[in-house]
Parts: structure tokens; sequence; C-alpha cells
């Protein structure tokens, strides 16, 4: 018998053991691969962007995905007191742009090793290549849970820390939901966040814009009645089948929102090329340009604002030719030029799947959750944290800020609550 075990050896479950063993409980940690911190080892590229520098309200902004539940957890155990845990650990780290937070090596490796190095160093026991099968309840409390293999673990409670249905190869399958559900917990409906957009759109199917990247530009989806519903600035990349990078991630969720919203086929984005500048500013330069070198084609003079890979494209949607010199340019279709650049369209039809996804939406339902400890309401001793619960964030440090804070905040509670139920039993009984 231990007082916690904590299926999941990610970043919410590696911290759920942190907190729970250094709060006296004996800790069980079970995890069904054979490598703790599969998914944390490949984030932020490689490099493991442990959190945001953003103060707390700008933070819960950039989780879109029922932010404010966290208040409680992050005031706890937030992005400050995640940066004093790694620095107190010998691990320096460095903000870079938007408030993004790496260790200073630019090694995810780094992070992985001194979060399992704690958790050893804090004597939780661990069990790898140990699939859970599920999770045991008895006199309508939490009991332990049953391995695949048959053999029974006696805990006073558990911590879910599963993760959600992205990036299945690091573990995240989706193992959590259906133990949830068990309990009586309702699991809203899942789908992909922070994924690469798909596009039908002939450009696209052609791959003639194939690895541009753009940067700096401002990505918008609209509804159905060309109402906008969110925006988004940073850079992107064409890919051949649609678009991605950190503008297209963010605007991901709202797409396959408005897809289902509506049951249409595609959503209406569009690229703001020139962000800053009105499409009267953008015909008053492209013009001064035109006219300083009126003998080139303008194929040539726009390659002072846009990308090449770009302006045969544009050209074709606005009606203008190549070749086109100055003195030959049409005010109407030079207008439309101008316009498509403050608002390039692309018609997004989908996503990839959730499995490609970042981060899965969905999860655990929150009104189930005492959002102070993050202990199921329904069932006594069983906690969640990380991606199985209903949170998402954007990419860049606020996904593992949320992990983080509700694997401290579940693991702690866990213990506390061990203790209250056993308190006989003592951090090492057996």
């Amino acid at each position: 018998m231990v007082d916690v075990i904590v299926v999941g050896g990610g970043p919410s479950g590696l911290m759920a053991c942190i907190a729970a063993s250094a709060a006296g409980a004996k800790v069980l940690l079970v995890d069904k691969g054979d490598k703790l911190g599969r998914k944390l080892g490949i984030s932020g590229g490689g490099r493991c962007n442990v959190t945001n520098a953003k103060e707390l309200d700008d933070l819960i902004r950039h989780i879109p995905g029922n932010g404010r539940f966290l208040y409680s957890a992050l005031n706890a155990f937030g992005n400050r007191e995640i940066i004093a845990f790694f620095e107190g650990m010998g691990i320096k780290l460095k903000e870079e742009d938007r408030g993004r937070m790496f260790p200073v090596t630019d090694k995810a490796k780094t992070v992985v090793d001194a979060l399992v190095g704690k958790v050893r160093e804090q004597g939780v026991a661990i069990r790898v290549n140990s699939p859970v099968e599920r999770i045991d309840y008895a006199d309508g409390r939490t009991a332990g849970i049953l391995l695949r293999s048959g053999e029974r673990l006696r805990s006073h409670c558990v911590v879910v820390a599963t993760g959600g249905r992205s990036v299945p190869h690091t573990g995240s399958t989706g193992d959590g939901y259906p133990w949830a559900q068990e309990a009586g917990h309702t699991i809203t409906e899942l789908y992909p966040t922070e994924v690469p957009i798909t596009s039908a759109d002939a450009f696209i199917q052609s791959r003639e814009l194939q690895g541009l990247s753009l940067r700096g530009i401002h990505l918008s989806v609209w509804n159905e009645k060309d109402k906008l519903i969110v925006e988004h600035e940073g850079d992107m990349i064409f890919t051949h089948f649609g678009i991605s990078g950190p503008a297209a991630l963010r605007c991901s969720q709202f797409v396959v929102k408005q897809l289902k919203k509506t049951g249409d086929r595609t959503v209406r984005l569009t690229i703001d090329l020139l962000p800053g500048r009105s499409a009267d500013d953008i015909y008053a330069e492209t013009m001064q340009l035109a006219r300083e070198e009126s003998k080139k084609a303008i194929k040539n003079v726009l390659k002072n604002l846009f990308p090449e890979k770009l302006i045969p494209l544009l050209l074709v949607k606005a009606g203008l030719r190549e070749d086109t010199t100055y003195d030959n340019i049409p005010k109407q279709p030079w207008l439309e030029l101008c316009r498509l650049a403050k608002a390039f369209p692309v018609r997004a039809n989908g996503t990839l799947s959730i499995e490609e996804a970042f981060v899965t939406g969905g999860g655990v339902h929150l009104k189930e959750l005492d959002p102070k400890t993050m202990e199921s309401k329904l069932m006594p001793g069983l906690f969640f944290c990380g991606e199985v619960l209903d949170v998402h964030g954007y990419t860049g440090g606020y996904n593992i800020t949320a992990a983080f804070s509700t694997g401290y905040t579940a693991g702690k509670s866990a213990a506390e609550a061990a203790h209250a139920f056993a308190p006989e039993a003592g951090p090492s009984s057996e």
C-alpha cells in the first residue's frame, strides 16, 4: 500500500510525484513506456519551453481552452514558481521572444533529467513498462490500480496524468479518458488544437508556394457572416497540404470549431502580408517604387515588398500581367493587388488529425473537478492533471505551464487527502 499512485510520467505526472513526495506521501509512479518524460523531451523543438514569463492574466489569455479554471493552481504554483523551481535545481533559464523560457543549454534533456532526478532523489518508487488496465474503486472511493499484467497495486489516492491523444508515439493515447468515465466523469468532445491547417485551394494543391515562410503576418479566421472570429500575429509557412507555423497553429482550433458549428466545407482565412500599412499606404508605396523604376516589369519592382515566390500568384489574382511596366499599370487591378496584400485569401477545409496535433482539445469536464485541488467531485481520492483535462493553450510555454501547475496542485492535494483518509498510516506505511 502506498499513499499516492501517479499514472503517467510526463510533465504533469513528474511534477505531481515531486509535490506529493515533498508533502510527505509515499508515492509510486507508474508509466506504460520504458522512458519517462518522452513528450517533454521533444517539446519546444527539442529545447523544452518550460514556461512563459507573462503576467498571470496575460498567461491565462493565452490558454483559450478554459484557462480561467487554472487561476487557483497558477496562484499556488505558476510561472514564477516554475522558474524558481528549475533554477533551484541549478537549471538556468533564459527568456526569449514572447516571454518563452528555455534552459540555457537549449536541450530538453537537461529539464527531463532534472525532473526525473528530483523524483528519484525524493524516494518516489518508479515502475516503467507497466501499462495500467484500470483504476480500482471500492467503498465509494479510489482504491488503487490494476495493471494489464493482472497485478493490483493499492493506494489511498490516484493521480491520472496520462496526457491527451496528441503525439501518441510519446505514450499519449487517451488512456485516462475511459478510467475517468468509469468513475462517472464526462469527457468533453476531443479535437485537435495547435495543429497545421489544411486547404484544397488550387495554389496549395499545385504546391507552388510550398516551403514559403512569411514573417510577422496577421492571420485571421472569419465566420459564415464574414465577422472576424480571431486574428493572430506571427510567422507561418505554406506546406503541400495547407499552412503551418505559429500563426496557423494558433488559429487552428477556431477553424475546427467553425467547421463543426456551421457544417460548411470550408472556412475563410485571410493573411495580412503587410501589417501596419493600409491598402492606401501600399498603393502609394508600390506606385512610387514602380515610378522610380519605370522601365522594370512590375514582377521585379514588387520584390521590394513581397516574397518573390508569392508575386506571380498575387499578380494572377489581381488580374495583372507580370511584364507590365509603370506607364501601363491599370488602376483597378493595382488597387486589387493592394487589397490582396491586406487580405490574401485561403479556404481552410480542416486540419491534420488529433494524433498529428501538438495539443488535445477537450477532456475531463472541469465542472466535475475541484480547481483548488484537482480532485474529482464524484470519486474521492481520484485526481487529474495535465492534458487529460479539458484545458489547452497556445504553443509558447502555456501548455507546459498548465501541466506543471496542475501536476503540482494534484500531487500536493493527493498527499494531503491520503494522510487525511488514513492519518494513522503516515507517509511510509505498507
